[in-house]
């Protein structure tokens, strides 16, 4: 198999159990660009055009950064598709005792694999792995409609998202690499 973006063992094992016949949850794959993980994704949000060397250059970031970036596919094993993907990235506090905090992103199931649960399992899987990392919470934010959906996978609604979004045409700062 090829790269992994972290190790399969912090995948819960009851749910790959779970998951029907002809499916397999996995870490995401430096090969998922030819099996149609941003396919997926573009079922969530506006994805761009990006390449498959730009796939491979921001995968080999995130694996450099493995213990911070936990992104788990389910895949159709027969057809070799990504079906449904999330993430769970780790941030570091001062506070808590220099805590942990888990944050769920990127919830998508393919329209073609919704009704399986897929979004559930995913859910429940990156809770895992936020547990498995010592995250004290885990958060996420959601649209109004998908409150009930989160609610069934045991988050509570707590507080409001607010967010500030930096217009397109504005002068950009230095690039990362600057810094």
């Amino acid at each position: 198999m090829s790269d992994l973006l972290f190790p399969p063992h912090l995948i819960s094992p009851s749910v790959q159990k779970a998951l029907p016949k002809g499916y397999h949850m996995r870490p995401l794959s430096s090969a998922d660009f030819e099996k149609g993980f941003l396919e997926a994704l573009s079922h969530l949000t506006d994805v761009g055009s990006p390449t498959k060397a730009s796939f491979i250059e921001r995968f080999a970031y995130m694996k450099t950064h493995n213990h911070e970036y936990f992104t788990l596919v389910i895949e159709h094993t027969e057809r070799q598709k990504i079906v449904a993907a999330g993430t769970i990235f780790v941030e570091r506090k001062f506070i808590r005792g220099n805590g942990l905090v888990g944050h769920i992103e990127d919830i998508v199931v393919h329209e073609s694999a919704r009704g399986l649960q897929f979004g559930r399992y995913i859910i429940e899987a990156l809770k895992y792995v936020g547990a498995s990392t010592s995250c004290y919470k885990i958060i996420l934010d959601c649209s109004e409609k998908n409150v009930p959906f989160y609610v069934k996978c045991g988050f509570k609604q707590n507080e409001v998202k607010m967010a500030w979004y930096i217009p397109k045409e504005a002068e950009r700062a230095l690039p990362l690499s600057k810094l």
